[in-house]
C-alpha cells in the first residue's frame, strides 16, 4: 500500500477541502461578528448595504461567505427586500469564480482529477450532456457547498451562459426560502444557531434537498437524455 503524504493528495482535493472548511471557520466568525453588531448592522443605509454587498460577492466567490448564511443574515435586518441584493451577490460570484478560473487555467487541474477519481470521467460526460438542468439542480441543493459547486463547473467546462442561467434558476428558492427565515427571526443569535429551527423551514428545507437530490441522480443515470 502506497503511503499517503502530503505530496501526493491531489490538488482538486485539497482546493476541495480547504473550499468546505474555509466557509465553516468564517460564518462562526461573522455569526459572533453579527450578533456583536446587531445594532450597528441594523441602522446601515441601502448605500451601504450595496458597498457590503459588492465586497461579500467577492468573498463568496473565493470561499470565505456561504450565499445561504448571508441570506439568513440579509433577511433578518432587511426583509424580503434583500432578496435582489443576494441575486446580484449570487450571480456576481458565480462569474467571477468563471473568470478567475479561466485566468489561471483551472483545465490543468482536470487530469489530477480524473487521475484521482477514475468514476468522475463519466460524470463529466454526464455533465456536459446536461450542464443547465445539472447547473440547475446543484444550485437548488441547501446543503452542496456554493464555492465548490462553482470550481466545479468551471473545471468541468460549462458554458457560462449555462452556469448563469441554470444558477440563476436554482439559487432564487433557497435563497428566498433563508430571506423568509430571517424575516420572521426575533433574535438574531438563535436564527444563526438555530437556522433550520421552524417546522415550515424544515419542510421546505427538506422538500429542496429531496428535489435536488433526485434531479442530479436522474440526469446523471439516463443516458437518453441530452442537452438540446
Amino acid at each position: 500500500m502506497a503511503k499517503l503524504t502530503f505530496k501526493n493528495i491531489p490538488t482538486p482535493l485539497i482546493i476541495s477541502i480547504l473550499m468546505t472548511l474555509v466557509p465553516l471557520l468564517a460564518t462562526s466568525f461573522l455569526t459572533a461578528w453579527a450578533i456583536s453588531q446587531e445594532s450597528v448592522v441594523a441602522a446601515w443605509s441601502p448605500s451601504t448595504w450595496i458597498l457590503i454587498t459588492a465586497i461579500l460577492t467577492l468573498t463568496s466567490a473565493i470561499a470565505l461567505t456561504p450565499p445561504t448564511f448571508l441570506a439568513l443574515v440579509y433577511g433578518f435586518f432587511m426583509g424580503l427586500t434583500a432578496v435582489p441584493y443576494l441575486i446580484f451577490l449570487n450571480l456576481g460570484a458565480i462569474a467571477l469564480v468563471y473568470a478567475l478560473a479561466h485566468v489561471f487555467d483551472t483545465s490543468h487541474t482536470l487530469p489530477y482529477l480524473l487521475k484521482a477519481f477514475p468514476k468522475a470521467e463519466r460524470m463529466l460526460e454526464r455533465f456536459k450532456l446536461n450542464q443547465l438542468r445539472l447547473i440547475f439542480f446543484a444550485k437548488l441543493s441547501p446543503v452542496l457547498p456554493f464555492a465548490v459547486t462553482n470550481l466545479f463547473f468551471a473545471i468541468a467546462g460549462a458554458r457560462f451562459k449555462q452556469v448563469l442561467l441554470g444558477g440563476t434558476m436554482g439559487m432564487i428558492p433557497r435563497t428566498i426560502l433563508a430571506v423568509w427565515v430571517g424575516s420572521e427571526a426575533r433574535d438574531i443569535e438563535y436564527l444563526l444557531n438555530h437556522p433550520n429551527e421552524g417546522l415550515t423551514s424544515k419542510l421546505l428545507t427538506i422538500g429542496l434537498l429531496i428535489a435536488s437530490t433526485f434531479g442530479i441522480g436522474y440526469f446523471m443515470r439516463d443516458k437518453r437524455i441530452a442537452e438540446n
